[in-house]
């Protein structure tokens, strides 16, 4: 049963929704009802306040490594359990009509939480590639997809798998962003406000 103890309470504390309510707390509106309508910090950015998108993407994160952490502390042999339960809770809350984010800063959470040499493989991608291209899709989808590969090349491979399938649904979830990357209409960090 600890694999399900793990998966539920990853769950339950990755679909805490940190952007949409800080955004409420301090007047800045909904958040599904601006830029993308996505409850992470990209778009929390995009209503300007640059302090309430660091302190989303510090939580999501950090809600992330909680999970792990906790699953490490009680469930041991079920701490990849809690990882895959904290990005889905994150990108399929159920207090949120299962309409979350993208699980970019949530999964390096999980990443850190699992093994810190594939938390800083997934780090040093994630704004690497941000920095190169100031696109925020594109950073967070490289770093999903360096996390794996991390696992396997540090010898976590009991991780691979789980790591696997968040990159792929971390992948899926930026289709929309894939296809505006392929039409050259991605928005740039800093160079507008499209969805």
């Amino acid at each position: 049963m600890e694999w399900i103890y793990a998966l539920v309470a990853g769950y339950a504390l990755g679909s805490i929704p940190f952007g949409l309510i800080l955004t409420r707390l301090t007047g800045a509106g909904d958040l599904r009802a601006i830029g993308s309508g996505n409850i992470g910090a990209t778009n929390v950015l995009r209503t300007g306040r640059k302090g309430l998108a660091a302190a989303t993407l510090l939580l999501d994160l950090g809600k992330g490594a909680a999970a792990v952490l906790l699953a490490w502390r009680f469930w041991p042999e079920a701490a990849a359990f809690a990882a895959l339960g904290a990005v889905v809770g994150h990108c399929f809350p159920v207090w949120l009509k299962f309409k979350g984010g993208k699980g970019v800063a949530t999964l390096m959470g999980v990443s850190l939480g699992l093994a810190w040499p594939i938390g800083l493989a997934y780090a040093v991608t994630w704004l690497g590639m941000l920095a190169l291209t100031r696109t925020s899709s594109l950073g967070g989808m490289s770093a999903a997809v360096v996390a794996p590969i991390a696992a396997l090349a540090t010898g976590h491979v009991d991780f691979v798998p789980v790591l696997v399938a968040l990159a792929v649904l971390v992948i899926w979830l930026h289709r929309a962003n894939i296809a505006r990357l392929r039409a050259g209409t991605e928005p740039k960090i800093g160079g507008g406000k499209k969805p």
